[in-house]
């Protein structure tokens, strides 16, 4: 499969993964702010929020992360000479509004964009940008516990605004949520909101993934209006559920978990809720409450294109016996598949899935596809001549594109590959710097020691190559 030669190779990070200066020139607290390291009870602390709302644990990865607000000169530069020509990341909502309803917007933080888009521009790379990427202002929790509340649509049309007419000669690509999915399994990184146990979880999920599909909706109308050549996509974390077997049971348990995913892009793509969603909320005791003008929105503005995560696919079957046999699906429980390799940190790698999820996410939508995160997180060594022989990192980058490529031969229109953190990163997950996922490797260890220096892995030079031969030279 020849690819275009305007396919979009390159690389994506997160604001609150690499920038650091968590308080500098005037930023509010994000979510990621109070979360700890893996080794103090980060995922304690991801499920139970109230938990780190309440504690102190000393040393948080996001507040120094890669430090990139201070090096993005540094790291733009070794971005171009990788030869990547699309370059994602986030803004800080907190950057920008830093309690969240601000009456005017932080100057300083929208310098940095300011400069970090001119930069990409300058070298040549496209910056695609995700408005909110687990990244709602911590402010908004505490005073309206995020998006449970109605009220966020508008702070967040009004943090749009500010973004489209600011940067809208600079930014052609626009995703208005990270993931947006994960409202339904971290609600805290979704959706800025604390449930406690005694709380009514999916009534408030729901609720608030509303009130995201709407804010989406509203997002898209107003980027056209403000600017009609503004490409704004939703996000999905995705990868098919497979039956466990073909037992009837196991394969309608699948298709229940594709609908429940299915459901978010229903609405952002196709414009309305599928005709399953109200079973979905009978039989999750979810009433939801819809306003005036709600469905004619989401009618009326329908993204511009797909964007999407794919780590791997996923599994799901009723048997008890294999209940407890559970592995990392980015967050999304699944079932262990005896047929796929898995990593260290528990992920199933699955390049053929990847190109079956994206069959079927065109298949549905007919839209635009567009690959924003893909990537192994491993330990890399460096040797004693400064080298890292990270061949783990290019089997698996080859063995999806190859799998990307094939899906494009099927049909698929896609726009571009992005491999998740293209420079080493703090997981979000973990709160990890030694699950690396670069090219480029950062001197940083788990509790933030290290010199920051910046090294080229061999899977550098490799993806330089990819790149610059669009895609044939993989060997």
């Amino acid at each position: 499969m020849k690819l275009k030669n305007d396919f979009l190779w390159g690389g994506a990070v997160a604001a609150n993964q690499c920038e650091g200066a968590y308080l500098e020139d005037g930023k509010g607290l994000s979510p990621m702010d109070i979360l700890p390291n893996a080794q103090s009870g980060r995922k304690e602390a991801m499920y139970h929020p109230e938990v780190a709302l309440n504690n102190d644990y000393g040393y948080y990865p996001s507040h120094d992360a890669i430090d990139f607000y201070h090096r993005y000169k540094e790291d733009i530069a070794l971005l171009k000479e990788m030869g990547i020509k699309a370059f994602r990341t986030s803004i800080s909502w907190a950057r920008i509004f830093p309690n969240g309803e601000n009456k005017e917007p932080n100057e300083a933080g929208l310098r940095f964009y300011d400069n970090l888009f001119d930069e990409c521009r300058k070298q040549g790379i496209e910056p695609v940008v995700t408005i909110c990427h687990f990244d709602t202002p911590l402010a908004l929790t505490k005073k309206y516990n995020g998006w449970e509340n109605h009220i966020l649509i508008n702070l967040y049309l009004k943090y749009c605004d500010v973004l489209f007419k600011r940067y809208g000669n600079k930014v052609t690509y626009w995703m208005t949520f990270n993931e947006i999915n994960m409202i339904s399994h971290i609600p805290f990184f979704g959706g800025g909101m604390v449930i406690t146990e005694e709380k009514n979880r999916n009534q408030i999920v729901h609720q608030a993934a509303h009130h995201q599909l709407v804010a989406s909706a509203k997002a898209v109308k107003l980027a056209h209006e403000t600017n009609p050549d503004l490409k704004v996509g939703c996000m999905l974390a995705a990868g098919s559920f497979y039956p466990y077997s073909c037992a009837p049971e196991d394969v309608w348990a699948a298709a229940e978990k594709n609908q429940e995913t299915n459901l978010f892009l229903d609405v952002q793509a196709r414009g309305s809720y599928p005709a399953y969603a109200n079973r979905i909320w009978k039989e999750k005791n979810v009433e939801l409450k819809m306003e005036a003008g709600d469905e004619e929105m989401l009618r009326y503005n329908p993204v511009d294109y797909i964007a999407f995560s794919y780590y791997s696919t996923r599994l799901a079957g009723v048997s008890p016996e294999i209940r407890n046999q559970v592995a990392d699906g980015n967050a999304i429980t699944t079932l262990r598949n005896p047929h796929l390799e898995i990593t260290p940190w528990g992920r199933q790698i699955d390049p053929l899935g990847l190109r079956t999820t994206m069959n079927e996410l065109y298949d549905r939508y007919q839209k635009p596809l567009f690959l924003v995160e893909n990537g192994l997180g491993a330990a890399d060594t460096v040797e004693e001549d400064g080298s890292i022989e990270d061949d783990y990192r290019i089997e698996y980058t080859r063995k999806h594109i190859e799998a990307m490529k094939a899906a494009m031969a099927d049909g698929v229109d896609c726009l571009g590959y992005l491999t998740w953190g293209c420079i080493d990163l703090v997981s979000a997950g973990s709160g990890e710097m030694e699950k690396r996922y670069g090219f480029i490797y950062v001197d940083q260890d788990n509790q933030g020691n290290g010199t920051l220096e910046r090294k080229k892995k061999k899977s550098f030079y490799w993806y330089q190559r990819v790149i610059e031969s669009n895609g044939e030279k993989m060997e």
